[in-house]
């Protein structure tokens, strides 16, 4: 999981955006709101709709590798995410910097669970259970991370030697860490144990990958041909598997010896 890379939304869809969010904020009462955006997102959201078209293709570009999941970096990319869910907040239902590029596997379980963190690191959840009250969240930092706006490299860091889980980096804040764990946990990232086995298989897809272009650079393969293997390694999945080995070469030999051999690799 790492954080979305940044792609231009048309300005025609932005407004078509903004139009349908002015039709929910309309609305006399937040529970109406509520309602309203769910009916409406379900009315929008179609493969013959122009904007959520855009919308989705954009979302696409912002998506490591080819179109991957934006958090398990796995499964196709075919839901459009609400960060902040809907249900809860139907005054972003349909606010651009509110939308990600999820898989089922993801987005399903995510749901509507949410939380919101104070700053001395009290974690509330405030998901709305099918028979209570309708009514507003409390004000609050969210304790997911947000992939639009933050790296989650800042606050996690992956076991490239034993296990493949992802753990909560040393030294954070109490707070810091809260909203770490929460996001692995609501998002089952070590909870997965295809997730686990995919990025150790990731690992040795990029080590054998980073191998063979040393191989062919050292035998003086033309740069067009080498540029071609840089662009297949770099589409491989689990983006963060390839990050993490840059990020933790110093520390592991086998790693060390391949990235002193081709320190270029650390650009990629």
């Amino acid at each position: 999981m790492i954080k979305l890379r940044s792609a231009r939304l048309p300005s025609t869809v932005k407004q078509q955006l903004a139009s349908y969010q002015r039709q929910i904020d309309a609305l006399p009462s937040y529970v109406a709101r509520v309602y309203a955006a769910k009916d409406k997102f379900e009315q929008y959201n179609k493969p013959n709709n122009s904007t959520f078209k855009q919308v989705r293709q954009t979302l696409e570009k912002m998506c490591a590798g080819i179109r991957h999941c934006c958090y398990c970096e796995d499964s196709v990319a075919d839901e459009v995410e609400h960060i902040y869910p809907k249900d809860l907040y139907p005054e972003k239902v349909f606010v651009w910097s509110n939308y990600a590029y999820a898989c089922g596997q993801c987005n399903g379980p995510k749901g509507n669970h949410f939380a919101l963190i104070s700053p001395k690191g009290v974690l509330t959840d405030i998901a709305r259970s099918r028979n209570d009250p309708v009514t507003p969240p409390p004000k609050g930092k969210a304790a997911l991370l947000n992939p639009r706006t933050e790296d989650a490299f800042d606050f996690l860091e992956l076991d490239l030697v034993n296990t493949f889980y992802f753990h909560v980096i040393d030294g954070l804040s109490l707070k810091d860490a809260q909203r770490a764990k929460y996001t692995l946990d609501i998002l089952r990232l070590n909870k997965r144990d295809y997730l686990v086995k995919r990025r150790r298989r990731a690992y040795q897809s990029y080590r054998n990958d980073l191998e063979a272009y040393i191989q062919h650079r050292d035998n003086h393969e033309s740069p067009q041909l080498l540029k071609i293997r840089i662009a297949q390694l770099r589409m491989l999945g689990h983006p963060t598997v390839w990050r993490e080995m840059k990020r933790q070469y110093q520390d592991i030999p086998e790693l060390k010896a391949l990235f002193d051999n081709a320190p270029e690799a650390l650009q990629w």
